[in-house]
């Protein structure tokens, strides 16, 4: 069954730099489309960044410039995240599709922005 784990969170400060990396452990699937949302306490779900398999990526404005999104293969995705600021503070959730009808999502990565 597919398993996406999530790994990179953390604390850091303003102005910092955090890598989130997430591959699916446990299924052989590939996934057409990868990507990142974001939820903060009190605030709706955001969609940060994702890529689909032929390298096509939609982006959140705010993130443009600080984050790059990447996939090395059908089963992972990474965003690079630079020049971080408080109101980056969220859990970070991998999603996945399959046969653009299947989603899968993992649990989540805290990430957290203060000095």
């Amino acid at each position: 069954q597919v398993q996406l784990v999530e790994s990179g969170g953390g604390l850091v400060q303003p102005g910092g730099s955090l890598r989130l990396s997430c591959v699916d452990s446990g299924s052989i699937y590939s996934f057409d489309v990868m990507g990142w949302y974001r939820q903060a306490p009190g605030k709706q779900r955001e969609l940060v960044a994702n890529m689909n398999s032929g390298g096509f990526i939609n982006e959140e404005d705010s993130v443009k410039g600080r984050f790059t999104i990447s996939r090395d293969n059908a089963k992972n995705v990474n965003l690079q995240m630079n020049d971080l600021k408080p109101e980056d503070t969220a859990v970070y959730l991998c999603y996945a599709v399959r046969l653009g009808r299947h989603v899968y999502w993992g649990q989540g990565t805290q990430v957290t922005v203060s000095s």
